[in-house]
């Protein structure tokens, strides 16, 4: 049982480091595999997932800053139970500000210095970046100006935290008025942001729902991706139950020997620990 002690002195180490957890991961022999916790709201209390979650043979889970309304006691309670099923936080989103708006680039700053401590907190080594709306009425490449130049300056918040940053596009089908809505110029604008802490995360689910053509973009920007989300099309559900072969994808990250996180961010059609534990042993056997 975790003593108030044991408790403290995993909190300390936390935040002293809060990269560790990262670069264990990074350490592992393949990929890891995580949860998104928000896909399996519906089917229980954030807890109860947790548990599931650690039953289906992951080690790892991902954030929608549900932990901003958390209290004191829910920030100990839920990371003395993570510590107990030897759960980490991967990656978490929760900075509001978007990175691509020419006028707001101080604002998305100002607020990323604010999360970082929380996502140290967490002992998480990734946070989800977003960059907001069109700007409309803005000349072709100003947003994409405004953001190559707001995230040289993340850049160098992130790196004195030792967390990664990882842009998401997101396609209009889901959200209309979103700036970013795919991996090619995600790839271009972390080119010329030049740094190790931005990286791409590339959602298949959103990419193969705007503009397809997966694993060309894979092959090609590898070495720019720091997190893959997984979910079929259509509906969000577990790979199997759509458009996308996931059985091929699998195949080409384990050719290309990737190792950073593959995240399952779908709603499960059957039981949940079930579903999550076939999706993480399939793509466990295609990467081989």
């Amino acid at each position: 049982m975790l003593t108030r002690r044991d408790f403290g002195l995993a909190a300390g180490a936390m935040l002293a480091a809060p990269s560790v957890a990262l670069r264990g991961m990074q350490a592992e022999q393949g990929p890891q595999f995580s949860v998104m916790m928000w896909a399996l709201n519906k089917r229980g209390s954030f807890e109860e997932n947790l548990q599931r979650v650690s039953e289906a043979g992951y080690r790892h889970v991902e954030l929608v800053g549900e932990f901003l309304k958390w209290s004191e006691e829910d920030w100990r309670r839920i990371l003395a139970r993570m510590q107990e099923l030897k759960i980490t936080v991967d990656a978490t989103s929760g900075v509001a500000a978007g990175f691509a708006n020419p006028a707001g680039g101080d604002a998305f700053v100002a607020e990323l210095k604010s999360f970082v401590p929380k996502a140290q907190r967490l002992g998480c080594g990734q946070i989800i970046l977003l960059s907001g709306k069109r700007v409309e009425g803005t000349a072709a490449g100003v947003q994409r100006d405004a953001s190559i130049a707001t995230l040289k300056r993340a850049a160098e918040v992130l790196g004195a935290a030792g967390i990664v940053g990882v842009i998401e596009p997101i396609d209009r089908l889901e959200n209309p008025p979103i700036y970013l809505d795919g991996v090619t110029e995600a790839f271009e604008i972390v080119r010329a942001v030049g740094s190790p802490q931005v990286k791409v995360l590339y959602d298949l689910y959103h990419e193969q729902r705007g503009l397809g053509n997966l694993m060309e973009k894979l092959e090609k920007n590898l070495d720019e991706v720091g997190l893959i989300h997984v979910a079929d099309v259509p509906g969000r559900h577990e790979p199997g139950t759509g458009e996308i072969n996931y059985g091929n994808i699998y195949k080409k990250l384990g050719e290309l020997h990737y190792k950073g996180v593959i995240a399952m961010e779908f709603y499960p059609t059957g039981d949940v620990v079930e579903t999550l534990r076939r999706a993480r042993e399939e793509a466990v056997r295609a990467m081989a």
